[in-house]
């Protein structure tokens, strides 16, 4: 009788474990959807002294969740220039600028704010972009990363750390640790664009990386556009090809 009674007790310590984690995940797909794009927060402690926490842009396409399907995704990395706590200075520019004006633009969008005085935080990025992956209709196949300036230099910097988590990477105005790269990146899809006549950041920062890429025989593509400064990204970010090249990659699965 006790060993009925102790298998009864287990099975149910079991089934309501299984009830719990089930009423969790699925808690964890009720968020109420905004279409158009709206300000964030995100908070997460990592350990008891650290706790992770951006505010920070979300565009949901107006077709999400007219059907089931999942969806790409893009996480824009701003420059220096938008650091700070008004998170509508990362609207001036970049990704989170031309979704706000496209009614079609055919991707879920991300874009965190960096503290002022502060450089982007790969712990909190990532976190974030796993945290937005896991709550709303993600493919985490085709989930891409760009950023200008100081965000190009974090995207070159979040891939080489993290390459499994993205199908392709466009850095604008950036640079980076070549001989780093070089072993994390050399399969990553890489299309990098820079100003001829950029006195903020030199072409070279992006030449060095894009040719470090060619050694390990990564196909890498370098855009420059010779007569513009500091900035490229208003060229590279209203360029329908970078989108469609984007979506032309999925990442493979070993």
């Amino acid at each position: 009788m006790a060993r009925i009674l102790l298998a009864v007790c287990i099975a149910m310590v079991m089934l309501a474990g299984c009830d719990r984690r089930e009423a969790i995940a699925e808690q964890g797909k009720k968020v109420e959807i905004t279409h158009g794009q709206t300000s964030q927060h995100f908070a997460k402690k990592l350990v008891v002294t650290k706790e992770l926490a951006a505010d920070y842009l979300l565009y949901i396409p107006n077709d999400y969740g007219k059907q089931e399907e999942k969806w790409p995704l893009i996480m824009f990395l701003h420059g220096s220039g938008e650091r700070g706590t008004d998170i509508n200075r990362v609207k001036l520019y970049g990704i989170p600028k031309v979704a706000a004006s496209k009614e079609d633009f055919p991707f879920v969008a991300v874009s965190p704010q960096c503290p002022k005085g502060q450089w982007w935080d790969e712990d909190v990025v990532i976190n974030l972009l796993d945290d937005i992956i896991q709550t709303y209709d993600i493919d985490p196949d085709r989930v891409y990363l760009t950023g200008l300036s100081m965000g190009g230099f974090g995207t070159w910097k979040l891939a080489t750390k993290y390459p499994d988590k993205f199908a392709a990477i466009a850095p604008v105005c950036g640079g980076g640790e070549p001989f780093e790269a070089m072993t994390s990146l050399r399969k990553m899809p890489i299309w990098a664009f820079h100003g001829g006549k950029d006195n903020i950041v030199p072409l070279r920062r992006s030449q060095e990386m894009v040719d470090a890429m060619k050694k390990v025989g990564n196909n890498a593509r370098l855009t420059v556009y010779p007569k513009a400064g500091h900035d490229s990204w208003t060229a590279t970010y209203n360029n329908d090809e970078l989108y469609k090249w984007f979506l032309s990659h999925k990442k493979t699965r070993q």
